[in-house]
């Protein structure tokens, strides 16, 4: 990485230039620098609303970039040890379905664990590519899905081996990671891609005490959230490419489906963003790290609560861990994890990230500051202290492995029925159904609905988790295939 070169932000510097110049517009937007909208310019501020701006000549464009934008996509790449990177405003959903659509045509194999994001399985609903999918094993305790065994994929490429690409997340939401660099061996010598989702992992790249990033291991894409971990405003991420990808094909396919109105707020702040982690990465996530070590000492030592980190290391389904990630594991004081999130919320003004049924995950980035870990630890005694009950383990673990009777495309656009949830046993689920975050589907298109998942779905709406993807927006009827 060039240091030198890195302090640069030429997004940045050019929107501070047209802004001196005091242009007159008469192009998009309508609300012409916030003055046909003053409600807009009171909630965000003069300044903000004056940037948002359409592409032009000295602006670049991010369809087509050729001046600003294209030195601000090199400067990413050479900040995060790619070949090439792609500035994305459509979240890290659009990063992942443009690496899947890149590698995969309709009726093409590829790998990928169960446990993904919905993003990827929407990408096969676009595609038509057909999943082999590769059931994570669950740990027994906590309850949530592991990481990618190498012999798992070793066995599906053995069997697949017209697969043409392996999806890996890496790390998951919980911080689990997987042996990327071996994964990565296998699929280059049977001639498959490796896209890596690394959403969770944008930090990986800035310190050498934390889990390999996909770059680093030789995977060909990685999508990255610079606005979890990174700092950047939400919905902008990063597509991250290695030396051998087709590059212009890539572009094609990203254009299909991102915007041709690029907001140049999110642009600026992946700039601005990159900039700041090439610069004081490193010393960002060793606070990062060493506040997530000291949150999960004091919960610990509370009772009650489970904070793991690296001690469930086992060099196989969990290779290694993101110390950065603080995963509570709740159940052993008889709550919930969704219901530890809403009275964190709700009794103690702290928003974390999410609660599941066995987790909960307090996100610890760039901004944290040590008051704040010692407020949510004060608060999670407390709880445990006034709510706890007697213990449960009914649908303890987070992961239900599916029984798939059709691709996602096939089942997503068949003939489908209402039927209520109760009498679906045994019958082909035509949506998604799932918690979110962490958006991961309990049901997919194609899977086969039974009476453990039924059940899951009731107890997970019971306890309050936000229920997504089916058209009953009550979730007392699923869309099964006639």
């Amino acid at each position: 990485m060039d240091i030198e070169r890195q302090r640069s932000a030429p997004v940045y510097e050019a929107l501070e230039r047209f802004r001196k110049q005091r242009v007159v517009p008469f192009d998009v937007p309508g609300h012409k620098r916030g003055r046909g909208n003053p409600e807009l310019v009171k909630l965000l501020g003069e300044q903000c609303v004056s940037l948002d701006v359409n592409s032009m000549k000295p602006l670049d464009n991010l369809c087509h970039p050729v001046s600003v934008i294209y030195e601000a996509e090199q400067l990413a790449a050479d900040a995060f040890g790619a070949a090439h990177a792609y500035f994305m405003v459509g979240g890290t959903t659009s990063a992942v379905q443009s690496m899947i659509l890149s590698a995969c045509k309709a009726g093409d194999k590829i790998i990928m664990p169960r446990n993904v994001h919905r993003s990827a399985i929407n990408a096969l609903v676009l595609c038509g590519a057909e999943p082999v999918y590769v059931n994570p094993d669950v740990d027994n305790h906590i309850g949530i899905a592991l990481g990618t065994e190498t012999e798992q994929i070793r066995k599906a490429m053995d069997e697949n081996p017209d697969a043409v690409a392996v999806l890996v997340n890496n790390p998951t939401y919980y911080g689990i990671c997987s042996d990327l660099r071996s994964i990565v061996k296998l699929a280059h010598e049977r001639g498959m891609l490796v896209l890596a989702d690394e959403a969770h992992g944008t930090h990986l790249y800035f310190h050498e005490k934390l889990p390999v990033s996909a770059m680093e291991a030789g995977a060909d894409m990685a999508a990255i959230s610079m606005h979890k971990s990174g700092g950047s405003l939400t919905q902008s991420s990063l597509l991250l490419l290695n030396e051998k990808v087709n590059t212009r094909y890539v572009e094609q396919i990203i254009n299909l489906t991102q915007t041709t109105s690029a907001s140049y707020l999110l642009l600026s702040s992946l700039d601005i963003s990159r900039r700041n982690l090439a610069l004081r990465g490193r010393e960002s996530f060793e606070k990062v790290s060493a506040m997530a070590e000291y949150a999960r000492e004091e919960i610990n030592s509370i009772g009650g609560y489970y904070a793991y980190g690296k001690d469930i290391v086992n060099g196989g389904s969990i290779f290694d861990y993101d110390v950065t990630k603080l995963s509570v594991y709740t159940r052993d004081m008889g709550l919930t994890g969704i219901e530890v999130y809403d009275l964190l919320r709700d009794e103690y003004d702290i928003q974390i990230e999410f609660g599941d049924i066995g987790n909960i995950l307090a996100y610890i980035s760039i901004g944290d500051r040590i008051q704040d870990i010692e407020r949510l630890v004060g608060a999670l005694e407390d709880i445990k202290r006034l709510y706890s009950k007697p213990v449960s383990r009914q649908h303890n673990a987070e992961y239900i492995a599916p029984i798939v009777a059709a691709t996602p495309q096939k089942a997503f656009y068949s003939d489908k029925k209402l039927v209520p949830i109760r009498e679906t046993a045994g019958r082909i689920c035509g949506e998604f159904v799932m918690c979110y975050p962490p958006g991961i589907p309990i049901l997919a298109p194609g899977e086969q609905i039974t009476e453990e998942i039924i059940s899951y779905i009731l107890y997970a709406k019971e306890k309050g988790c936000s229920m997504q993807g089916p058209e009953d927006p009550e979730i007392s009827k699923l869309n099964v295939l006639i």
